[in-house]
């Protein structure tokens, strides 16, 4: 279950970060002014490759207001393949969490209350009974249906610390989107191509988000939120599991140790440290991967200047000349 819900959400990233370029390749030829950059007019007229679609509704109360629903700060800002996706992604995830989830645990208690009445109704017969010679078999029996019923109680509480680390990630994919819609708004705003300190945006990044949000980049600093709080909910769940598990094999450890449940229990036990090992792991490349971004947005944040490609004049002792200046 665990893997299929890393799938789901590499999936989810990509479908965010896709339509994201997308619209950005739609809109490369699409440009903004540079006001009072040089305090040349003829240069800072020169448009600017806007890769955020220039929208003419740049309420913030508005957009944060409609980024309460998913996606909706998006489709106020007219990034509407940005925010189907979030709509679709987190109407999934809402249907897994508070729908489906729901709907297994009812079935699962369906399927224990048959058990539960069949081991009531031994042990009944069993403290009621004289007959030695029967003792066996309905101790048997018993013994069978309280294991159908720990089988079932099992797969209920993974099913539920599940559901707790897909809640958060909704919760995470929701933050993300008042994020990102906060950082339509900003860039339609204030987007500036001056050059930002590499130092500072490393610096800053080591608290997570904040070497994004000095490069402007609010979007990458909600899905870099998203991320943590997905993956810390996911490692605290992976080991609540654990725990619960250690319980049932140092139990059955004074009992049987050959069993074929003993087996069972101790193979979850090493499944539940392995999902929780790489969350942790997971964690720490993104925070070194925030770092490294970080870094590198801040060292092309001026790449879009029109004054690494104009052709300006350079007045001297020795004469006029002209000077172009095409620097990275």
């Amino acid at each position: 279950m665990f893997t299929r819900f890393k799938l789901l959400f590499l999936v989810a990233c990509l479908c965010l970060a896709i339509p994201a370029f997308a619209e950005g390749d739609s809109t490369a030829n699409v440009g903004v002014t540079q006001k009072g950059v040089t305090g040349i007019e003829s240069i800072d007229t020169l448009t600017v490759n806007e890769w955020d679609i220039p929208t003419k509704h740049n309420s913030l109360p508005i957009t944060m207001l409609l980024s309460i629903l998913p996606g909706g700060g998006q489709y106020y800002t007219g990034h509407y393949v940005r925010g189907g996706f979030i709509t679709g992604i987190e109407a999934l995830l809402f249907y897994e969490v508070y729908i489906n989830k729901s709907w297994q645990k009812d079935r699962i208690y369906e399927q224990a209350k048959p058990y539960q009445d069949s081991v009531a109704m031994v042990t009944e017969a069993i403290m009621k009974n004289p007959d030695r010679d029967s003792l066996p078999s309905l101790l048997d029996k018993r013994k069978e249906y309280a294991n159908r019923v720990r089988e079932l109680s099992d797969k209920k509480m993974e099913q539920e610390d599940l559901r707790t680390a897909e809640n958060a990630w909704l919760f995470g994919l929701h933050l993300y989107g008042m994020f990102d819609a906060f950082g339509i708004w900003y860039n339609n705003n204030h987007r500036s191509v001056e050059y930002r300190s590499m130092k500072k945006a490393v610096l800053l990044g080591i608290v997570p988000g904040l070497g994004q949000m000095y490069n402007g980049e609010f979007g990458k600093a909600g899905l870099l939120y998203m991320s943590i709080i997905g993956a810390t909910t996911s490692i605290i769940t992976s080991q609540h599991m654990v725990n619960y598990y250690l319980k049932r094999k140092h139990v059955l450890g004074d009992e049987d140790l050959n069993s074929e449940e003993y087996d069972k229990i101790v193979e979850r036990v090493t499944y539940y440290r392995k999902n929780r090992n790489q969350y942790i792991w997971g964690i720490a490349l993104i925070y070194l991967y925030s770092l490294g971004d970080a870094a590198v947005d801040a060292l092309l944040s001026d790449f879009d200047n029109p004054m690494h490609f104009a052709l300006m004049p350079n007045i001297g002792t020795g004469g006029a000349s002209a000077v172009f200046s095409w620097d990275f």
